[in-house]
């Protein structure tokens, strides 16, 4: 890679990064269903009116907005609002790569060699480490919360793999034209229809304002430019060599919780971290000298090739 896109990779790691802490001002205001919902809608208008749908079967493209779009964010979001730390968030969700390769081993019949298999056992055993010591201070239901959204992401993958887009970017924007109704029915018997209007009616005012804010980071840096400048770079690398970057995610994620929330992660949870990220970096393929560019929408299935933050 050309230093200017090891930049570019950076900086992506570093939007994706902030997503989080945007999604921990944007439920201060919004319900975290409703916030969901609200995020893809935004996305979804101008994508239905202005793009071109991607040639790819709809059984894999609503798979994808299910897996990826609702199941992920329902439970991401739903996760911080019960008070998972912002920080621990972004790491969390890394399981989503051990989750996609295991999920590829059983469904799609992809071997998995020893290097990876022990990448992911070592992710595994620091996820086990750090259930464990929340689970001694407090309620583990927002961890396991935020598991379960990293599996419905893990299971987007997979219908990302079978897709074989050639368009990714155009893949991920047609994907959010399924989440906004499924969300929305969901903040509307969960949360309650008070709840929504209160959001809605009060957004627009001096109180709403970082809500807002949150929201526009959310569709504008995190999934447009994040996304684009994404796309862009596994257009012109093999995606073994960009995806490791992603792992400054929650880097970045836990640094700017730290200065700005006073986050203070346990000594447990900042090894235990390190170990996730090393066993992902692990278990990513090394890319190889004298290959094309693969096509972004067929990468392996742990480099999540269609990564954007939540």
């Amino acid at each position: 890679m050309t230093f200017k896109d090891r930049m570019l990779a950076v900086v992506v790691a570093v939007l994706w990064g902030a997503n989080f802490l945007a999604i921990h001002y944007g439920l201060d205001h919004f319900p975290p269903l409703l916030l969901g919902s609200l995020r893809f809608l935004v996305l979804a208008i101008p994508t239905v009116v202005f793009v071109r749908r991607p040639n790819v079967r709809w059984r894999w493209l609503v798979g994808y907005g299910v897996g990826f779009g609702t199941v992920q964010f329902a439970f991401l979001f739903l996760s911080m609002s019960a008070g998972l730390p912002t920080g621990l968030a972004s790491l969390v969700l890394q399981a989503s790569a051990p989750f996609t390769a295991v999920l590829a081993a059983l469904l799609l019949r992809e071997r998995m060699g020893r290097r990876q298999a022990i990448g992911i056992s070592a992710a595994v055993a620091g996820l086990v480490a750090i259930a464990v010591a929340r689970s001694a201070v407090a309620p583990i239901l927002p961890l396991m919360l935020c598991l379960l959204g990293a599996l419905g992401w893990a299971f987007g993958n997979l219908c990302s793999r079978k897709a074989e887009t050639d368009d990714p970017l155009r893949f991920m924007l047609w994907m959010s034209v399924v989440p906004p109704v499924p969300l929305f029915l969901l903040s509307w018997f969960v949360e309650g229809p008070r709840a929504i209007g209160e959001a809605l009616a009060t957004a627009v005012t001096p109180a709403g304002i970082p809500g807002l804010a949150a929201l526009g980071y959310l569709v504008v840096c995190a999934t447009i430019i994040g996304q684009g400048m994404w796309t862009a770079l596994l257009g012109r690398y093999p995606a073994g060599m960009v995806a490791p970057y992603s792992l400054l995610v929650p880097v970045v994620g836990i640094g700017l919780a730290f200065v700005l929330l006073a986050e203070r992660p346990s000594w447990i949870e900042l090894v235990a971290g390190v170990v996730i990220v090393g066993g992902v970096l692990l278990g990513t393929p090394r890319a190889r000298k004298a290959v094309p560019p693969l096509d972004p929408g067929a990468a392996a299935v742990l480099e999540e090739p269609t990564r954007a933050a939540p």
